[in-house]
């Protein structure tokens, strides 16, 4: 028998990049963790790090914290700042034992800690353990990514529709920058365009697709699928920052909306962008019952909309200025309007 069992050691295997500027460091890391069936990859410096992980992230960083030129915590911070990259686990290698360089650590984003010299089998086992949550944090994001799918298909249901679930991303996100929102609420916002109407996979053909306009017992039908979008996302805690707006994109502030009749700011901020991103591509795009109108003109209708109570007239503001200003002219449209 083996002197160390550990049944659990190859179940996980990944990808590990190691950032050391000593190669014989490297090569070290390198033998331990290939014998569990990871491939490992060396990077000398933090600037070669990040060239290598954009091009092919990896599951897992084990980093050097003393480097020449671009240091580890100043390159853990650079991968924790990055949308694409702040959720790969990032580990820390140090010989400081000073409480003030472990706050910087965690000030930086770093995941774990190990310190010089480690111990070979810990090392191991911390390496599993970050990669198991880290294939937890993928199924999560592949489970995102099949509702954007998801929201994609019920859109090509109806071609008067087609591309709506982009722009309204697109608008929303525009319209985020310029707020200063954060990066995680710009993420939201994405994400928030394209499933904001999930809920309507669970409205039949008959009332979604009709031709003309609803009847009020139709429309309470199609109403029901802010609730059925919510419900949809529950289980995701990747869209916990999302589900606002599938709820409540349809909110008013004078409490005239649905489904929960919420008031003013009790209406979530990001569901109010969408909302009003929704609105101007509705506005701006040709259906059965109505023509499209201009840009300037939809910006016009969001101002009236303000003067009736329903939206928030700072965001409005914000919104048409960026109209006017032409930011939205390059989003792509199959259809022709008037900008």
């Amino acid at each position: 028998m083996p002197a160390e069992s550990d049944p659990g050691a190859a179940s996980l295997p990944g990808r590990i990049l190691v950032v050391d500027d000593h190669q014989e460091n490297v090569a070290l890391m390198i033998r331990l963790l290939a014998r569990d069936g990871h491939v490992v990859e060396g990077a000398p410096s933090g600037e070669e790090a990040l060239r290598q992980i954009h091009s092919k992230p990896p599951d897992l960083v084990l980093l050097d914290v003393m480097m020449p030129g671009m240091d580890g915590f100043a390159t853990c911070r650079e991968l924790k700042r990055g949308p694409s990259t702040r959720l790969i686990p990032v580990v820390l290698i140090t010989g400081l034992n000073d409480s003030a360089d472990r706050m910087q650590g965690i000030e930086a984003g770093a995941d774990d800690f190990l310190t010089k010299p480690f111990d070979p089998p810990e090392l191991r086992a911390r390496v599993r353990s970050l990669l198991r949550s880290k294939r937890v944090t993928d199924d999560l994001d592949s489970a995102a990514s099949v509702m954007v799918s998801l929201a994609l298909m019920i859109e090509a249901r109806d071609a008067y529709t087609n591309g709506h679930c982009q722009r309204v991303a697109t608008y929303a996100t525009v319209l985020g920058v310029e707020l200063k929102v954060d990066a995680d609420d710009l993420g939201a916002l994405e994400r928030g365009g394209f499933i904001h109407d999930i809920g309507k996979i669970g409205i039949s053909d008959a009332v979604l697709l009709k031709a003309g306009r609803l009847t009020p017992e139709e429309f309470d039908i199609v109403k029901r699928h802010t609730v059925i979008g919510d419900q949809l996302c529950a289980g995701l805690r990747s869209l916990a920052r999302v589900r606002p707006i599938v709820r409540h994109h349809h909110e008013r502030c004078d409490g005239s909306g649905y489904p929960d009749a919420l008031v003013g700011d009790e209406i979530p901020l990001l569901a109010q962008i969408i909302s009003i991103a929704d609105a101007f591509d509705a506005a701006t795009t040709e259906r059965p019952y109505k023509a499209a109108v201009s840009f300037a003109e939809a910006a016009r209708q969001l101002g009236h909309e303000v003067a009736l109570g329903w939206r928030r007239a700072g965001l409005v503001d914000t919104f048409a200025r960026l109209v006017h200003a032409n930011r939205f002219s390059t989003v792509e449209r199959t259809d022709r309007v008037s900008q």
